[in-house]
């Protein structure tokens, strides 16, 4: 079983594609979709959906998990995420996938048994889950590696 992990953003999407078998875990693949940020928005989602087409049509993950986005500070930033993370569902629904979505409280809570945990105990976390020699170089993947990892290990019987 393949779960696409993501972490939804308008400038950055991170991505991660994990293998379970079992308990184990494999990272297939990690990387982000960028799109420019002075686009306007449109042509940003449209980046973005057809960029995440793409991964799908490569790799065929049943499962999709995505951050559960609930506060901004800004509300213009929310409503640009929202309307990514609407197109990420949407292309994610349209190939048949199914949907998972975890508050980031939930992910750190998964990760490190502490929902207020910082980045760097994130990132700890996923190195050692996934056994990597360094950490990602953008935040974006990290959040869409623990994404990924926290629906792997929440889901029974995946198979």
């Amino acid at each position: 079983m393949i779960i696409l992990g993501v972490d939804p953003g308008t400038t950055t999407v991170g991505y991660c594609l994990l293998q379970k078998n079992g308990r184990a875990l494999k990272l297939v693949e990690a990387g982000a979709i960028k799109t420019v940020p002075k686009s306007e928005q449109a042509e940003k989602i449209l980046i973005i959906s057809n960029k995440l087409k793409e991964i799908i049509d490569i790799h065929r993950p049943s499962i999709l998990a995505i951050e559960k986005v609930f506060f901004f500070k800004n509300n213009k930033t929310a409503m640009s995420v929202a309307e990514a993370k609407g197109a990420i569902l949407l292309t994610a629904k349209n190939l048949g996938l199914k949907v998972y979505e975890y508050t980031p409280l939930e992910v750190k809570m998964a990760l490190t048994g502490y929902g207020r945990a910082d980045k760097k105990q994130v990132e700890y976390m996923v190195k050692n889950v996934l056994k990597l020699e360094t950490a990602p170089k953008l935040d974006d993947i990290t959040d869409a590696m623990a994404i990924a990892i926290t629906c792997a290990n929440s889901i029974a019987n995946l198979q």
